[in-house]
């Protein structure tokens, strides 16, 4: 990132966050993109509860704490008060975790999309509810250690692929996000914040506290998931047009999971399934992009 970018700090240091949390890293970066003039739409989880801490705040952003189901909701009512207002220039951008995404704020942010209400919504997945105690949500994948998944009983159902649930949707831009990658990063929010319509960032967030993993391996962590091609990181255009941003290089999942305690409780044979099943969604994705090349 260039200098300017960065001579303005408006996430600062001082916050609730754990050590080696990526979610204050995604949004440092997502502030350094959108600028001054943006106001944040923040619900309840991880950012909400360290975001709102009366009597300070560590956002130097107008900010609006919204409840868990609502966050959807309430970015396209502050979006459409600045239109009311004649203000064009002020970004919006609505700041949720996954179970405020893929879970409890599903129908708002559905709502939202099919409206194609003008504003930028980012889900950082830290894949569980994290901020409450660990528990499962429906981003938490297949075989991982939750508080509600525990080593006798754990997750057993795959990982909800949000991504095509908001490019079913047709909006202007959806995309996926990575700390370990930060210029891709902050392009994608400066697309976002240049396109007209509703816009779906998906970033990738490793939670040392509930994968257990130790902080110093968070940027780690994160790059791996790229380069197993377990996250990918790439773009979609009005729901047709894909783009993929970085070339993995194949990395076995195992060099991930490894380093994570969520999945130390994986019985023999585990590990295949989600090496074939990574295998399988990125042959799915790869199809995607080859098919919009035929066509």
């Amino acid at each position: 990132m260039k200098a300017k970018e960065l001579s303005n700090e408006y996430l600062h240091s001082g916050h609730g966050c754990c050590p080696g949390c990526a979610m204050p890293i995604v949004l440092r970066t997502v502030f350094h993109a959108l600028g001054e003039q943006t106001i944040a739409v923040i619900t309840a989880g991880c950012f909400g509860t360290i975001s709102g801490t009366f009597p300070v705040s560590p956002i130097k952003l107008a900010a609006y704490n919204t409840p868990f189901p609502s966050a959807g909701a309430a970015g396209s009512g502050v979006r459409a008060a600045l239109d009311i207002k004649g203000d064009t220039k002020t970004t919006v951008v609505t700041i949720a975790g996954d179970g405020g995404t893929f879970d409890i704020g599903i129908q708002a942010l559905s709502a939202a999309a099919e409206r194609n209400d003008d504003y930028i919504y980012i889900c950082y997945d830290n894949e569980a509810y994290m901020n409450t105690g660990i528990q499962r949500s429906s981003a938490t994948p297949w075989g991982a250690w939750t508080t509600t998944t525990p080593a006798a009983n754990l997750k057993n159902q795959p990982k909800k692929d949000i991504v095509q649930i908001m490019v079913a949707h047709r909006v202007p831009y959806v995309a996926t996000a990575s700390i370990a990658y930060p210029e891709d990063l902050m392009r994608k929010m400066k697309k976002a914040k240049e396109t007209r319509g509703f816009k779906f960032i998906y970033a990738f967030s490793p939670c040392p506290v509930g994968w257990r993993f130790s902080a110093e391996l968070t940027i780690r962590l994160a790059r791996l998931a790229v380069q197993t091609k377990i996250f990918p990181l790439y773009e979609v255009e009005n729901g047709e047009r894909y783009t993929l941003n970085v070339e993995p290089e194949g990395i076995p999942a195992g060099e991930y999971l490894k380093p994570q305690g969520r999945f130390a409780f994986l019985k023999e044979g585990d590990l295949e399934r989600i090496q074939e099943n990574v295998d399988r969604e990125w042959k799915r994705l790869m199809n995607r992009m080859e098919s919009q090349m035929l066509g």
